[in-house]
């Protein structure tokens, strides 16, 4: 039984792999092949089709956009994230559950209802187009990410802001002397949760970036998919290269953390 369990387990994970692994061929094919055997080619495997899209789109400059983005929106989801999620499980005032409510509906809000008056705001009031900051703020603040971080807070035992708070320490002090050293893995978990929704969002910087030098990698792919990339000499293999370097950094980022989103357990960090 326990062998049956294991081949039905691997046959599942080549199963979810395959569509990477034909990914990755895909885009190293000098010649298209869609066929079932162009999925396990013998030979003629090349570089070719990176250069290619590099030429047309600039992958490492994309990349940098992407990160820069991303980077953006990770620092502010952690800064206000750890700060609204502190306040809303360890200070006392009036409506904090009303308020935290209002959190969790926000969540069920689309983000497409809100597209027209955040270009009005930010685009037309603010004159952001264009820019960094202008793509960074509408996600700024993570609603997921204060859920998490006020979850974890709730965790962590009273008496520890309580002697805090008797040796003398405001709020910041407890906040950054006590809670942070112990957030840790609400900090990981948050990361990771917030990580590819930027990396891989597309429509919003779409709309605020019109100068290609500014645009993250989603938004040059679907230009050079939409625009060049018939007039391409395989234009299978340079889009597929293309995925697979906007994949990477999200790939390498489950490897190296794996342990972590499969864990639940968001009080592991807390001893004692």
């Amino acid at each position: 039984m326990k062998v049956l369990r294991y081949v039905v387990l691997f046959a599942g994970a080549l199963l979810f792999l395959f569509p990477f692994y034909y990914m990755l061929i895909g885009s190293l094919q000098s010649e298209p092949d869609t066929s079932v055997a162009g999925a396990f080619p013998t030979g003629g495997l090349t570089l070719h089709n990176y250069a290619d899209i590099n030429s047309r789109v600039d992958l490492i400059g994309s990349l940098i956009n992407s990160g820069i983005f991303t980077g953006g929106v990770l620092l502010g989801t952690v800064v206000f994230g750890v700060l609204a999620g502190y306040a809303l499980a360890r200070l006392r005032f009036r409506g904090r559950g009303t308020l935290f409510m209002l959190v969790l509906l926000v969540q069920v809000i689309p983000f497409q209802l809100l597209l027209i008056p955040l270009y009005v705001l930010i685009v037309r009031g603010y004159g952001l187009a264009d820019s960094y900051l202008g793509m960074i703020l509408p996600f700024a603040i993570n609603t997921t990410a204060v859920f998490i971080f006020r979850q974890f807070f709730l965790q962590l035992p009273d008496d520890l802001f309580a002697a805090a708070r008797l040796d003398g320490a405001g709020e910041v002090r407890v906040l950054w002397s006590v809670a942070l050293p112990l957030v840790r893995p609400a900090l990981l978990t948050a990361v990771l949760l917030t990580f590819i929704g930027p990396w891989n969002e597309f429509l919003w910087p779409f709309l605020v970036t019109k100068e290609a030098g500014m645009q993250p990698l989603a938004v040059s792919l679907a230009n050079y998919i939409s625009t060049v990339s018939a007039r391409a000499a395989n234009p299978f293999g340079a889009i597929l290269a293309g995925a697979c370097v906007l994949a990477a950094p999200a790939v390498g980022l489950f490897i190296a953390f794996q342990r972590q989103f499969v864990s639940t357990d968001l009080g592991s960090g807390v001893k004692g």
